[in-house]
């Protein structure tokens, strides 16, 4: 991969105004031996390439200078039409423990039943499913075979979404599952919640009981 593209990638990547010392930072690693001063100079070249680049009417965003560092954003001339896409987003997806919890079992034991999932998490989930319904993160999937004809449950085009996936087969390992959780649904929970989270989720693909849980669970 060139500098420049390594550059443009940190830029588009950064939240904040990202300044050259931190960019010089992250690649010199990945460069070839060079003095500060050349790796320096080489970055500000490539910053400059890519404000030139982007600063043409075939790009809608541009690279800008802003409180000592650099960062992407909209050109002025596209604010309107962007304000209007950001109002159509739906509401950010905030989820109770228990709903992550249940969430992590259908996705990896799909389909399945609330009685089963109930029992792998060792507590009554049947109050969360309703939740996760309206979140259209999981839909129902026919009957099982079995008697009373339980339904069963599995993950919507809206989890693959949410997660990047293009489909279920590429749900990734437990531990990748586990840092998505935490970087899509659990930013306000605590700390000890959020390692509880991770626990539980852990125990739904090992078809162990959730550890902690008490044995009713109504609410989400």
């Amino acid at each position: 991969m060139s500098l420049r593209a390594k550059v443009e990638a940190i830029i588009y990547a950064a939240e904040m105004p990202i300044t050259l010392d931190q960019i010089v930072a992250l690649v010199k690693d990945s460069e070839e031996p060079a003095n500060g001063t050349e790796l320096r100079s080489q970055v500000m070249l490539a910053i400059g390439e890519l404000k030139a680049e982007y600063a043409l009417d075939t790009h809608g965003i541009e690279i800008r200078e802003v409180a000592g560092g650099y960062r992407m954003s909209t050109k002025p001339e596209q604010h309107d039409l962007v304000r209007t896409f950001a109002k159509s987003l739906k509401p950010p997806i905030r989820l109770s423990m228990p709903a992550l919890e249940t969430l992590a079992v259908i996705a990896y034991k799909q389909p399945v039943t609330v009685p089963e999932i109930s029992e792998i998490r060792g507590v009554d989930s049947s109050g969360v499913i309703a939740t996760l319904l309206d979140r259209k993160l999981i839909t129902t999937s026919g009957r099982k075979d079995v008697i009373g004809r339980p339904i069963l449950y599995k993950t919507t085009k809206e989890f693959l979404l949410r997660f990047g996936l293009k489909d279920v087969n590429e749900l990734p390992s437990m531990e990748e599952f586990e840092k998505l959780v935490a970087e899509s649904f659990q930013s306000d929970l605590l700390p000890a919640e959020a390692q509880q989270a991770q626990d539980a989720a852990t125990d739904a693909v090992e078809g162990q009981p959730a550890r902690g849980q008490v044995e009713t669970e109504k609410t989400v």
